[in-house]
């Protein structure tokens, strides 16, 4: 039975790939998910899988070398799938020191754990073991006019704490194929959405504040681009990579979904009066004149917008679901998980909210 180390499975990309691992595998693979759990963290997520006997977590930070090398020692990790990150570019922002903290020396942890359990005395590794870092297309800054996508050889220009964060583990990564021959792999995707999405992000957050008859925040003119990724094609890819990817090789995973910041709001809002029954006391809520541009994010990246071509030509994978059936998956699975919603939305989030989506 393979063994895939998880981190950070507790999150909202995390949690949609160890679903899609378990429909696709079922009980011949074991699933170890290693989660801090800190605000975008949790576990009913996973309600649905924590009592099956070939799945297992384990709460500990990716930065505490002990837990993570105990958990190597333990365990016959075959594959390690690298989620676990700070994600959010607005609290990059006002908090750059966690970014680091997590997503450059919690990733030099994970490495050196990998390599200290997987490396033979003669400095090879033990057979089929494979890390797979979870990038971003942020690292590559933002496309200037003219520009067509960002490819595997873009170089680097990250604009932010958080995508200088990510950068930086990726490159890490990098290095370690380069002067260890470590197997590593690793993965840039676009925009992701979906199911189990924390409401700090565009799609969720307009979903959620729509419904309540709340101000939809749009920062700056809402011209931003964005490629946009359905989160099960995302969990597809990372497993495509692992079974077919060539080792030391960068993967882009694109939606071919690019659109502006405000024409994603005025597709949910569509969507949303499409969706609702006239008897729904929500329908009236939903309007585009809770549409409210707020200042604009810091160094915010104009247009994002990436080439999956080598994943195409080299694995097979392509992006199934379009926009509008994704976000009427995404709709749908919020509808009928109202309660997660609220639990999420308590406390701290609000807090946080008032303070980063203040009106001009």
């Amino acid at each position: 039975m393979r063994t895939y180390l998880v981190t950070g499975g507790a999150g909202f990309i995390g949690s949609n790939y160890i679903h899609y691992m378990f429909r696709k595998y079922g009980d011949s693979i074991r699933i170890i998910n290693v989660d801090a759990l800190t605000y975008a963290g949790n576990l009913e997520n996973l309600k649905d899988v924590e009592s099956q006997d070939n799945y297992t977590f384990i709460r500990a930070d990716i930065r505490d070398r002990e837990a993570i090398e105990r958990i190597f020692a333990e365990n016959d990790i075959d594959r390690v799938v690298h989620f676990a990150a700070e994600s959010h570019v607005d609290r990059s922002i006002r908090n750059p020191e966690i970014f680091v903290e997590t997503n450059v020396l919690g990733t030099l942890v994970m490495l050196n754990a990998a390599k200290k359990a997987w490396e033979l005395p003669d400095g090879t590794y033990k057979e089929d073991k494979r890390f797979l870092y979870v990038s971003t297309d942020e690292v590559y800054g933002s496309l200037e006019e003219g520009d067509t996508y960002f490819y595997e050889t873009t170089p680097f220009a990250p604009h932010s704490p958080y995508s200088a964060s990510k950068a930086s583990g990726d490159m890490l990564t990098k290095a370690y194929w380069d002067t260890y021959r470590f197997p590593i792999n690793i993965t840039s995707c676009s925009n992701n959405y979906g199911p189990y999405q924390f409401p700090e992000k565009l799609i969720p957050l307009i979903i959620n504040n729509a419904l309540q008859g709340k101000k939809l925040p749009v920062y700056g003119d809402g011209k931003n681009v964005r490629d946009w990724l359905y989160v099960d094609d995302h969990a597809k890819a990372i497993d495509m990579v692992q079974e077919k990817g060539r080792l030391g090789e960068r993967y882009n995973i694109g939606g071919h979904n690019e659109k502006q910041n405000i024409e994603i709001i005025n597709i949910i809002l569509e969507t949303l009066q499409d969706m609702l029954s006239e008897d729904d006391p929500r329908k009236a809520l939903v309007s585009k004149d809770l549409i409210t541009y707020v200042e604009d994010r810091k160094g915010h990246d104009r247009r994002y917008a990436i080439a999956p071509d080598k994943i195409k030509e080299e694995i097979g994978w392509y992006p199934e679901t379009m926009f509008k059936e994704g976000i009427r998956l995404t709709i749908q699975w919020f509808f009928e998980h109202e309660d997660w919603m609220k639990n999420v939305t308590n406390g701290d989030y609000q807090k946080y909210y008032e303070e980063m989506y203040q009106t001009k």
